[in-house]
């Protein structure tokens, strides 16, 4: 992927680039590396960025790299992700309120209630989940592996919690049976089938990509559903003359970065807790040393187990 600032317009380039310097020099000083979720807007994707991916790819980036720091351009849990797989490095978050809406739908209290109703059953974890609810359950999964996450077990039934859409998702493309819970992401239950359709009226050669969060009529209506990172794969490959991605909006702005002949259309909504993480934050954390992640350690020890065993499971 190129680097720096040239996939920036000119005058936004102009404008960022005191703070990547800012921030490329702060990383050398201190051994860091920033890692940024797919749904960073261009300014951070493309120019301090080290390592960007959906949740999984930054999970294994958290186990791999050598760097003292680390700084999550991202939510809070996925912070507390890279804390759990790197429990010597100082993890950064540039911004406490960045959140998630599935993350705060579940509390352990809930997963010890579904453990009672469903005696036995195996209990899978989105990664959108706090490290204390990754404690109480199995392991976990990513949008980009949760089939195989589920099939590994070899169970006939699971639960898998937090989000319903991606349970309902899940449930069609495997045989066991999937117990789910009644958590949404915000971003992605804005979506309605209709949107689509219309979108599809007016363009019927356009291709639309969905997000396993979305609500059933929206992923009927799409022509695929996948990760993001599954999203950037199709676009890559198959370079379509237009394409829709329906999640959040800086999914499309960082592919259309790198592919200026393909015509994205405007299908998206926006993430607010992602957009809370700028680059003066992330230039603030790693001078300032804020916000350090912890966890406590023995809540560290259980979530990183389920952590570890998503990580074992081989991708198809």
């Amino acid at each position: 992927m190129e680097r720096g600032t040239a996939l920036l317009p000119d005058v936004e380039a102009a404008a960022v680039a005191p703070l990547v310097e800012r921030i490329e020099a702060l990383k050398a000083a201190r051994h860091a590396v920033v890692l940024a979720h797919n749904y960073m807007p261009p300014d951070i994707f493309h120019t301090v960025a080290d390592i960007t991916g959906d949740s999984l790819a930054l999970a294994r980036a958290a186990a791999a790299t050598d760097a003292e720091v680390v700084v999550m351009a991202g939510v809070r849990f996925m912070a507390e992700t890279a804390k759990l797989l790197c429990p010597d490095k100082v993890v950064l978050l540039p911004d406490l309120r960045a959140g998630c809406s599935l993350a705060s739908s579940i509390t352990p209290e809930d997963v010890r209630a579904l453990r009672a109703r469903h005696p036995g059953v195996p209990v899978v974890a989105y990664v959108n989940t706090t490290a204390a609810v990754k404690a109480e359950v199995d392991v976990c999964c990513t949008s980009a592996n949760a089939v195989e996450v589920v099939e590994s077990l070899g169970t006939d039934e699971v639960v898998l919690i937090p989000d319903r859409h991606l349970t309902h998702w899940v449930a069609q493309q495997t045989s066991v049976r999937v117990h789910g819970w009644d958590g949404a992401c915000e971003v992605h239950d804005r979506f309605r089938g209709a949107d689509l359709e219309a979108l599809r009226a007016d363009d019927p050669e356009l291709v639309i990509l969905a997000h396993p969060e979305c609500p059933a009529d929206v992923i009927a209506a799409a022509d695929g559903t996948t990760s993001t990172s599954g999203m950037a794969r199709i676009v890559d490959e198959r370079r379509p003359a237009r394409v829709a991605l329906i999640t959040e909006c800086s999914m499309a702005d960082n592919l259309r970065a790198r592919h200026p002949g393909i015509d994205f259309v405007p299908a998206c909504n926006l993430c607010p807790h992602m957009k809370r993480i700028t680059l003066a934050g992330i230039a603030d954390a790693l001078e300032l040393d804020r916000h350090r992640i912890e966890v406590d350690p023995d809540v560290a020890a259980r979530a990183r187990a389920s952590i570890e065993r998503m990580l074992a499971v081989p991708a198809r």
